[in-house]
């Protein structure tokens, strides 16, 4: 069967070819018969013999607009990415049914990536609820988003932080976008936001009171007392989420996950920080249940404040739930809480 799929990618490879670069009119029908035999190899079974096709395709002209649909739709983001990312037959309104569908995870993200794609797409990735597909086409600087958009997204990005680097930077902002921002946005893009030379005068002075009362920090993480008071803002605006959490693990900042948590959980930093020296995996975890988040936060938490590898982090258990039960995980509080270490 190894063999058998090797000769099956090598024709692959071999009909593609023969489909570039046929100018003569008397060519045609070998041109038709190439093409009709990639039709068919694309329902083949192996991955690899429809990703040689779509690689070999992706951004040719005169390709049967059914093959580069069905490239498009195939489950395998190694077969459809190339063909979303290139291919100029793709109409918007095919980009929009393809999110609409979204036959993989990764579909709705290869469309928001694809170079120049219009408002009426950029709605249809906003509205597929996506955080990934969403930051991905604001990482895209030339998509075309409409203002009302961004202002939805801006207003977002309290629970969804990575989303805010990506605003911040956009080439236009619109002034309701920058206000939401000036309000939300994490402390190391404050200074970013404010450079902007097309903010109005009331959001550059909201952000030059908040630069005013923020030291510098460095590398990417805040300083501790910022960091506390930053994550009391956000219990109190009712924005400190878990995907603050996460934000906060993906920018390596643990001084800032540590006062999230502290504050979630409702227990001094120096409880979180107890635990994160022991490097408890039951302790950390018990601090993110008792923190209300789910064990994707525990898995997080555990990896940057107790650097523990896979092999000692505590996994999820049955559903994705905790792995410890309550009677365990209300101990585990009892102890960190205790002045004593053992």
């Amino acid at each position: 069967m190894q063999t058998d799929g090797l000769v099956r990618d090598l024709l692959a490879q071999k009909l593609a070819t023969l489909t570039n670069g046929l100018p003569d009119e008397a060519q045609a029908r070998l041109r038709q018969q190439a093409y009709e035999a990639l039709t068919r190899l694309v329902a083949d079974e192996a991955e690899r013999v429809r990703a040689a096709i779509a690689n070999a395709v992706k951004d040719l002209p005169d390709v049967p607009h059914k093959l580069i649909m069905a490239l498009a739709h195939d489950s395998s983001v190694m077969v459809a990415e190339p063909v979303i990312l290139f291919s100029p037959l793709l109409s918007s309104e095919d980009l929009i049914a393809l999110v609409s569908a979204a036959p993989s995870p990764g579909t709705v993200a290869a469309v928001a990536r694809r170079p120049g794609i219009d408002e009426g797409v950029s709605d249809a990735v906003v509205a597929s609820d996506n955080p990934d597909a969403i930051l991905a086409l604001l990482d895209n600087p030339s998509a075309q988003i409409r203002e009302a958009a961004l202002d939805i997204l801006a207003a977002a990005s309290a629970d969804h932080p990575a989303w805010q680097e990506p605003l911040v930077r956009r080439p236009m902002l619109p002034p309701k976008a920058a206000r939401a921002l000036s309000e939300i946005v994490s402390s190391h893009l404050l200074a970013t936001l404010a450079a902007r030379t097309d903010l109005d005068r009331t959001c550059a002075r909201r952000l030059a009171a908040r630069l005013s009362a923020a030291p510098a920090a460095t590398g990417n993480e805040m300083p501790a007392a910022l960091a506390l008071t930053e994550a009391r803002r956000l219990s109190h605006a009712g924005l400190l989420s878990e995907q603050s959490l996460l934000g906060a693990v993906r920018r390596g900042d643990a001084t800032m996950v540590t006062a999230l948590l502290a504050v979630a959980a409702d227990v001094p930093v120096p409880v979180v920080e107890r635990a994160a020296t022991l490097r408890s995996a039951k302790g950390l975890v018990s601090l993110v249940w008792q923190a209300g988040f789910t064990m994707r936060a525990g898995a997080a938490v555990q990896s940057l404040l107790g650097l523990l590898p896979p092999g000692e982090a505590l996994a999820a258990g049955p559903g994705g739930g905790f792995p410890l039960s309550p009677e365990e995980l209300r101990w585990q509080m009892t102890f960190l809480n205790t002045d004593s270490l053992p």
